[in-house]
């Protein structure tokens, strides 16, 4: 069961002075900032993030209780909300007065709410009343009005993803209006009504803050509702409602993700998945909004059983920890959890902050349909190793009742390996081609861990298959092929290494006829690695050299391109019959050839390839020797140190 828990904390987790010892702690979901508070005399502020830029401890003068407390991005200027009307600033830009400036809001018995930062220097005051968005200038030490809206507000939240403030209005607090900020603009989006469960008369519902949530789920943002069951019969069950949030157009309800159960939930988004936590069964749910369910398209069950995160033990430290004492296990599920988006947890009472990771492996079990597996992992992020041992685990079963398994694995990984291939060769063209007016810049497609490419297959997979003792060869050879077929249905250029990894394992197991039926007929597309490889099967299998011919006539490839291929493979015999074959023999370097039969350290190879040369030097020029210019007088040399003077050719006499 151990094994089986897909959700885990993150081992280096953000440590921070916990409740116990500070007045509060704040939590800044734009920089990922956590602010221990502690007030009395001078308010010392320690602000941990996720890294040690992002640190920082300071003390600021104690003018009553911090209400909220923000970095604007950089760590450039602080505000802090001591009061329900105004918001005080300090500069942490070096060289710039630290002195504190204020601004109070402009609507009359407004109370503020909180606020945003959406750029360094641009803040959002939100209130009871509307909003008030500001520029604000640290030189000066004071703020721009650039606009503002009433609306009355019961409460907001923030997605510095998208910089989306999404506002609840209305006396049930279920119409939203979301607002958009970007380069100094603040734009109204289109305002959306959440429906609430249906409850008896006279009771009437309202939409709380705790039940809803902003996030980006793969690049699209949604608001997430947390749709606790009615009493009515029909809905027993809670559910995660989904609405898209586009940045023009209306919003609509898209998803609805069933949790087939009651109480307190949590959300967090990770890896693009949707993950449920319940407080009571002390299990996490994931939902893939990508993956389509059978029954309807926007209906989703959680797509692996549920079970808890990983169990968590935290070290202890101080002066007083003795080295052996173990680290103690964390209260996972604790009451006192804060859930931030997008993958936050935050413990107050034990002073951690842990991003929420998805574990794979654990999944591959889990998930015993391999076709929605693979829809699954080829989402992820961290997900090649996964998928290539999923496909040797798949080929582990050995059995042709696998086979269609087989097939949809490799059309699943073959269609992103193509979408990339298209993706990349139209970036290329759009280069060559040069910028047309008016088109935005197009970005290089970025390749993922998704795009499983066929050096990927063969290394991780196929090239260990082929030896693997005990299963069956037309098993091997079925897989091979059904590979090869998924890549010619993608319209994929087939590499030589895999049509050679084909002709290996048929050679190695005799079917010399299945061989000469793949060529006959194609099934195995020309190369000149293709034809070499055959070239070097001569000895084995007589006829391969007349095919390998074949296949480099029907190439038209250069001849001496070839001979330079099976010389590097050492094929030096096979060279000189295919390029006596050709006709070449005459004008050939001896060299070169004498050079390559050197290499190998076969001295019989050597004497054959020296006595073929002597021999058309004595056809061509009377004289088996050779002329200065062609630079074999060390190979002369080596000859006579191995054969000694006497077995050097003599000029025939007429």
């Amino acid at each position: 069961m151990s094994e089986e828990h897909y959700l885990e904390l993150c081992e280096n987790p953000v440590q921070f002075e916990h409740a116990s010892s500070v007045n509060n702690v704040f939590f800044d979901e734009a920089n990922k900032q956590v602010f221990a508070v502690r007030s009395g005399g001078a308010t010392g502020v320690v602000v941990k993030g996720p890294d040690d830029k992002s640190s920082v401890a300071f003390r600021m003068d104690d003018k009553g209780e911090v209400k909220c407390i923000k970095f604007s991005i950089g760590n450039k200027i602080l505000a802090v909300q001591r009061t329900s009307k105004s918001v005080d600033f300090i500069n942490f830009i070096p060289d710039y007065p630290h002195t504190e400036f204020t601004q109070e809001c402009k609507m009359k018995n407004a109370n503020v709410l909180g606020f945003c930062w959406t750029n360094w220097n641009e803040i959002v005051f939100i209130t009871d009343q509307g909003i008030e968005f500001y520029q604000v200038f640290p030189d000066k030490r004071n703020l721009k009005l650039l606009k503002s809206q009433s609306i009355n507000v019961n409460w907001y939240q923030y997605c510095p993803e998208t910089a989306v403030i999404l506002l609840s209005t209305t006396v049930q607090g279920n119409v939203l209006q979301p607002f958009a900020f970007r380069n100094g603009t603040m734009s109204k989006m289109s305002k959306f009504e959440i429906e609430l469960p249906v409850v008896p008369k006279p009771a009437k519902l309202s939409l709380s803050e705790r039940d809803v949530a902003m996030a980006t789920i793969y690049d699209q943002l949604y608001v997430m509702y947390l749709k606790h069951h009615s009493r009515s019969a029909n809905s027993p069950s809670a559910e995660v409602v989904l609405y898209h949030l586009p940045r023009e157009g209306a919003c609509k309800k898209s998803h609805v993700l069933k949790l087939n159960t009651t109480g307190k939930f949590a959300l967090n988004i990770v890896d693009n998945l949707v993950v449920v936590h319940h407080q009571s069964s002390q299990t996490s749910l994931i939902f893939d909004i990508n993956l389509k369910e059978s029954d309807s398209v926007n209906t989703h069950q959680p797509v692996l059983p549920a079970r808890s995160i990983h169990p968590y033990r935290i070290p202890l430290s101080g002066p007083a920890v003795v080295p052996s004492q173990p680290p103690v296990p964390c209260q996972l599920y604790s009451s006192s959890w804060s859930v931030f988006q997008p993958d936050i947890i935050i413990s107050a009472s034990e002073g951690y902050l842990w991003y929420l990771q998805v574990k794979l492996p654990p999944t591959v079990n889990l998930l015993q349909d391999k076709g929605k597996l693979m829809d699954f992992l080829l989402r992820r992020r961290e997900c090649k190793m996964v998928i290539l041992s999923v496909c040797s685990q798949i080929l582990e079963g050995g059995g042709f009742g696998n086979l269609p398994v087989v097939a949809t694995v490799f059309d699943k990984l073959n269609q992103v390996y193509k979408d990339y291939l298209e993706a990349e060769q139209s970036y290329t063209v759009t280069m060559e081609s040069g910028p047309s007016r008016g088109s935005a810049a197009q970005k290089r497609p970025v390749r993922t861990q998704a795009v499983i490419d066929q050096s990927d297959m063969y290394t991780h997979v196929l090239s260990s298959f082929t030896e693997r003792k005990g299963v069956s060869h037309k098993f091997i050879i079925a897989v091979l092929m059904e590979y090869i077929r998924s890549l010619n249905q993608f319209q994929i250029t087939v590499q030589h290494y895999l049509y050679e990894l084909v002709i290996k394992t048929l050679v190695q197991h005799n079917l010399f006829y299945m061989l000469h039926q793949f060529l006959q007929y194609h099934v195995l597309s020309d190369s000149k690695p293709l034809a070499c490889l055959l070239l070097s099967l001569e000895s084995t299998y007589p006829p391969a050299h007349q095919l390998s011919l074949d296949m480099l006539k029907r190439l038209s490839t250069a001849n001496d391109e070839i001979v330079e291929v099976l010389l590097s493979k050492q094929q030096v015999l096979g060279a000189l019959r295919f390029i006596r074959s050709v006709g070449g023999h005459d004008n050939v370097s001896a060299r070169k050839f004498l050079d390559a039969a050197r290499q190998t350290g076969d001295q019989m190879l050597f004497y054959t390839v020296f006595r073929s040369f002597q021999q058309r030097n004595q056809r061509l020029r009377g004289s088996p020797s050779f002329n200065p210019g062609e630079h074999c007088e060390e190979h002369v040399t080596h000859f006579k140190q191995l054969f000694g003077e006497q077995a050097l050719m003599k000029p025939s006499t007429v």
